[in-house]
């Protein structure tokens, strides 16, 4: 993390002035805070016993800070993803489930010219967004300019509680932009059974 945030000096001075705020929002609270009165017997510098500010105030600057930090770190993440996937070799899949009734998924495996580059095991909950409309990146890496194959390989329960294995290969052209790739897992009421399809997104 440290060369990527060298890398980009706007990331960088964002990181600093974050930082700097954080200490002169705690250090502006205390000189509020503090009244200094002089021992006219010694001559010492008393200060008195700091006033809790509002707790209204505070949980303002709070949630500031909050949003400031949260914004810098989704910059950082996107910051991460340009230096490591450049456009021109970027290559993602995507998946998105439509089905509930004569498949259920229980893992997937994904092949780029004939290695395995992804496996996921499906959890409950990953499950029941997918269903929700959600959609997963399944995969992102490099991929060089020219054709490739893509092989996905889905795991899960079919009609009547069968075990169901099921591949769907795909030929795409890489060329010098962004490529995605999104797979679909659909219920087939007519043939009664699941439907796997894939799409390049334009």
């Amino acid at each position: 993390m440290t060369r990527l945030l060298t890398r980009s000096p706007s990331l960088l001075r964002r990181l600093g002035l974050s930082l700097l705020l954080c200490f002169s929002l705690a250090a502006q609270s205390q000189q509020e805070n503090e009244e200094i009165t002089v021992d006219p017997n010694t001559e010492k510098v008393i200060p008195a016993p700091a006033e809790t500010p509002p707790a209204t105030q505070l949980q303002s600057e709070i949630r500031d800070l909050k949003k400031q930090v949260l914004q810098l770190n989704k910059d950082l993440f996107l910051l991460e993803e340009d230096l490591l996937f450049p456009a021109n070799t970027q290559f993602s899949v995507f998946l998105s489930l439509d089905t509930g009734q004569l498949f259920g998924l229980d893992a997937a495996q994904l092949k780029i010219d004939d290695k395995i580059v992804s496996n996921h095991l499906y959890t409950e909950r990953e499950l029941s967004a997918l269903k929700r409309g959600g959609v997963q990146r399944l995969y992102i890496g490099n991929l060089p300019s020219g054709e490739h194959e893509i092989v996905a390989i889905f795991v899960g329960k079919g009609p009547n509680g069968r075990d169901y294995r099921r591949g769907e290969t795909l030929k795409v052209e890489k060329g010098d932009d962004p490529l995605f790739v999104e797979l679909r897992i659909l219920d087939d009421p007519t043939k009664e059974q699941p439907q796997f399809t894939s799409r390049v997104w334009e």
